[in-house]
């Protein structure tokens, strides 16, 4: 996990580093605070649904839910905000947009989120519905799938080998049902799982595996890890198996979402490392990260101990001749300014949506960088950098350099001013190999510099 001297002074520091394998950054997401992970696989693309806790947040202050995409596992792409409370108009507009997940079927995509109604302070399950995995999402109920009640939130879903899906969901205790195959209706009762699950809390993670079922789940509060049980059936009875995560005085929340992708486990999460590096007071402002794991021969799963001692590593390379989104990020310098400690604030980019729901890199300002891991320039190597920007200021430019933030040169591209968006190029020299690409943008005191949509390499 980068320490706060890397967080608060990544350039004096990275000419004393050596250059690490390529790997998961902790928290995997910087340009936001985000929640509740729910990846979903899909057609070869770990997709990432996450809750969005706001910049002012305090306690809980969550509006909408978003997505970010990736084939590596270590460059995350910002694929906007897929739904939001107005996508729900009988929910409380103001707050509450909690755990989601989102699941295939018949190729639709449903979102399960707890949200709750206008005028009531008791949760409800809602569902919503779309055409791929980006959304956008529209309710199809008009009301919850889930009629309100005390606990009923962090729905988790699963499709099981004949057909049924189960949703569970519920924090003290755990609840569950099971859907029909229009997955926006249930038969039978709902009902409560007895007896309680040995330190579970909330945030229910359920998924067979190889014959086996687990639930994976967020432990007893506060502060919370993460633990798991098993079962040989569907609804039980299951059986406590220990932590994944410890309980650790640096989470006082969690939610778990796990994977296979690739020939590999993966465990999402949260923690609140970026608040603390603003801030020693404790806010709900939350950021995800992943770690890779190995299950036992049976079946159990590792203890991983805290994001700490656990990260995954890049799975092959990006390539730099294709068209690369700009909002995909390993790491990026963005320090957000926080009401506490106002002066704790390094300037670095964040992604934005216009109003076509495209995403794009802003804020853009002198010395701030984005990171992309493991680029493959191949052996002969890249000769010209080309990139979409827009909104420049007269000095601005954007340095490509290799491995370190304040490694080798390998071009510069001029932007210039720039009001619409419009492709800009560069030569580029010595840029071969697999390297890490830092973009850092420089160039006078302007809060943006340029705002970049896209860019790619050719040879």
């Amino acid at each position: 996990m980068p320490s706060l001297r890397r967080l608060l002074a990544p350039a004096v520091l990275a000419a004393a580093l050596p250059i690490p394998a390529a790997h998961a950054d902790a928290p995997i997401i910087q340009t936001r605070f985000t929640a509740d992970p729910a990846p979903l696989v899909h057609d070869g693309v770990v997709y990432l649904y996450t809750s969005h806790d706001e910049d002012d947040a305090d306690g809980f202050k969550m509006l909408d839910w978003r997505l970010y995409s990736s084939t590596d596992m270590a460059n995350w792409t910002d694929r906007g905000e897929v739904a939001s409370l107005k996508t729900f108009p009988w929910a409380n507009q103001a707050n509450d947009a909690w755990a989601p997940q989102v699941v295939a079927r018949n190729g639709k995509f449903y979102l399960y989120t707890p949200i709750t109604v206008a005028g009531s302070p008791r949760n409800v399950i809602a569902v919503a519905v779309a055409d791929t995995p980006a959304g956008p999402f529209r309710d199809v109920l008009g009301k919850p799938l889930i009629a309100p009640g005390e606990g009923f939130f962090d729905p988790t879903v699963w499709i099981d080998k004949d057909g049924q899906a189960y949703l569970y969901w519920g924090n003290p205790d755990l609840w569950y049902v099971k859907l029909n195959r229009d997955m926006v209706s249930y038969a039978g009762p709902i009902t409560k799982v007895q007896p309680r699950i040995t330190d579970y809390q909330e945030g229910p993670w359920f998924y067979e595996r190889k014959g086996r079922y687990y639930m994976a789940f967020a432990s007893t509060c506060c502060s919370e890890g993460i633990g798991y049980a098993m079962s040989p059936t569907p609804t039980g009875p299951w059986t406590y198996k220990g932590p994944i995560m410890d309980h650790d005085t640096r989470a006082t929340g969690n939610h778990p979402g796990i994977i296979d992708y690739k020939g590999g486990s993966y465990l999402f999460g949260f923690s609140y490392e970026l608040n603390f590096a603003l801030t020693p007071i404790h806010h709900e402002r939350r950021s995800v990260s992943v770690a890779k794991f190995s299950y036992n021969a049976d079946g159990t799963i590792p203890n991983l101990g805290w994001w700490d001692k656990a990260s995954a590593p890049q799975i092959g390379t990006l390539d730099p001749y294709a068209r690369v989104e700009a909002e995909t990020i390993a790491w990026t310098s963005r320090i957000k300014r926080d009401r506490d400690r106002p002066y704790a604030w390094t300037p670095g980019v964040i992604t934005a949506q216009d109003d076509r729901g495209s995403v794009y890199v802003t804020r853009t300002a002198d010395r701030s960088y984005i990171k992309v891991a493991g680029v493959d320039f191949g052996t002969a190597g890249a000769k010209t950098f080309r990139a979409s920007v827009a909104k420049g200021t007269p000095d601005a430019k954007i340095e490509l350099r290799l491995d370190r933030v304040d490694g080798a040169l390998i071009g510069t591209l001029p932007v210039g001013a720039a009001d619409q968006w419009r492709e800009a190029s560069a030569a580029v020299s010595g840029a071969s190999g697999v390297h890490d690409l830092y973009l850092v943008f420089r160039g006078g005191n302007a809060a943006s510099l340029v705002d970049v949509d896209y860019w790619r390499f050719d040879r």
